[in-house]
């Protein structure tokens, strides 16, 4: 039996919101007639620094924001009311920064700040409670092909896959407001490729090893750069994910390498190719989730099984779906809980120490996962107790509580939603 811990937002208090949002006698928005999303007086534009004013509140902000062709939008995450609006051009990614205030916005050759708007500042046995409107900030870090962005340990890391640069900031330095970029240490990978590395309190840092033609593995250097250890048995190395006591594993095309302190351990893959490239990671669980492939020649494989690993003794099992999913599919609850999102339209939620799926909860349609990365795609994206769902099919956003199984809210996007991100102010 998964024990829940006290959430932030209850479902009392999203029902509560669904209710006065929906204008109905109790019952949520149904998923099949879901009302357009509606827009707050004023909904934010603000480019460079924040011109609202900040106001104090009882409770945190949550805030979302969702990609599209031409932008991001930001999105009260209890109301699902639009606060912001922004355009951009290409092709977009988000990613949080640590604080529950800003995420990063992949933009080109940089990574931008985006500032939510909503943030909590300690005051002794307690926190104080702020909003301002949404910004999308003008500071940025040059990179040639901003890749993956990390949280760990305090730290956030950005990776450039073209040019090799390292780039890392205290992850907290931004939480009162974003006037000017923080101190941020570079280093710089010998060989650059499609990377990513984890930065830990001690300062030493685990990186991805490889080319642009292929990637074997890692190396975990100290805070000057020596190195400490590394392995090259890691075929198509790709992600990284983090479980409880700060362990790390990182994804290859035959398992995982697993990083306690300065050791590296192989755990190997019940098949000769096993392709694990994408992880999530819990703080509140010993156990990582993950996709899980075998087919090395298919064009685009459609996976029903993920892998659940253990990281305290290294064991590997996996979890049988009854659909397919994508790499956008995978996200964990607040009690650790892993969340797959299946092409039949439902959440699977996983009992990760049984290794077998617990509930099964009807979100939206059937979907089919399309060939090019890019394109939108149904995406879970979860925050403390709820599971936001993406429809863009039919331009719709759908809000889950995990506790009761229940799709509490919907409404209709004015976009067609790709990414989803958020912070919990």
């Amino acid at each position: 039996m998964m024990h829940r811990h006290t959430r932030i937002l209850s479902a009392a208090t999203l029902l509560a919101f669904t209710v006065a949002a929906c204008g109905t006698e109790g019952t949520p928005t149904s998923s099949a007639s879901p009302s357009p999303i509606p827009r707050a007086e004023h909904v934010s534009t603000a480019v460079g620094e924040p011109s609202g004013a900040t106001v104090e509140e009882s409770g945190r902000t949550p805030r979302l924001a969702i990609t599209h062709e031409g932008g991001v939008i930001v999105l009260d995450a209890v109301t699902l009311t639009q606060v912001g609006q922004f355009p951009l051009e290409g092709f977009t990614r988000l990613n949080p920064v640590g604080d529950e205030r800003h995420l990063m916005v992949t933009e080109g050759d940089t990574f931008r700040l985006l500032d939510l708007g909503g943030y909590s500042l300690p005051h002794g046995d307690h926190a104080h409670h702020h909003s301002t409107e949404p910004t999308l900030t003008d500071l940025t870090w040059p990179s040639k092909h901003p890749g993956h962005v990390v949280v760990h340990d305090g730290r956030t890391v950005m990776y450039g896959d073209g040019d090799g640069k390292v780039r890392s900031f205290d992850s907290d330095a931004l939480r009162e407001g974003a006037t000017e970029l923080p101190p941020t240490d570079t280093r710089t990978e010998r060989t650059p490729h499609h990377g990513v590395a984890v930065e830990r309190e001690d300062g030493s840092v685990v990186a991805t090893v490889g080319t642009e033609d292929e990637r074997s593995g890692i190396v975990i250097r100290d805070a000057k750069g020596a190195k400490l250890a590394s392995s090259d048995d890691c075929p198509g190395v790709h992600g990284e994910a983090a479980a409880q006591g700060g362990v790390l594993v990182f994804g290859c095309e035959d398992g995982l390498l697993l990083v306690k302190d300065d050791e590296i351990t192989k755990v190997d893959a019940p098949d000769g190719y096993g392709r694990i490239g994408n992880q999530a990671g819990s703080d509140e669980s010993p156990f990582v989730l993950g996709d899980y492939k075998t087919d090395p020649d298919a064009e685009l494989e459609r996976p029903t099984r993920v892998s659940v690993t253990d990281t305290r003794d290294g064991s590997l099992q996996l979890v049988d779906l009854p659909a397919s999913y994508s790499f956008r599919s995978l996200a964990r609850g607040a009690d650790g809980e892993g969340v797959v999102l299946g092409t039949d339209g439902r959440l699977h939620v996983i009992d990760m120490a049984k290794g077998e799926v617990a509930d099964s909860i009807d979100v939206i349609g059937e979907w089919e996962e399309p060939l090019e990365w890019q394109e939108p795609r149904p995406t879970v994206h979860v925050q403390d107790g709820t599971a936001y769902v993406t429809e863009p099919s039919t331009k719709t956003l759908h809000m889950v509580d995990l506790h009761s199984g229940e799709v509490v809210n919907s409404g209709v996007l004015p976009v067609v939603p790709n990414e989803i991100e958020g912070t919990l102010g």
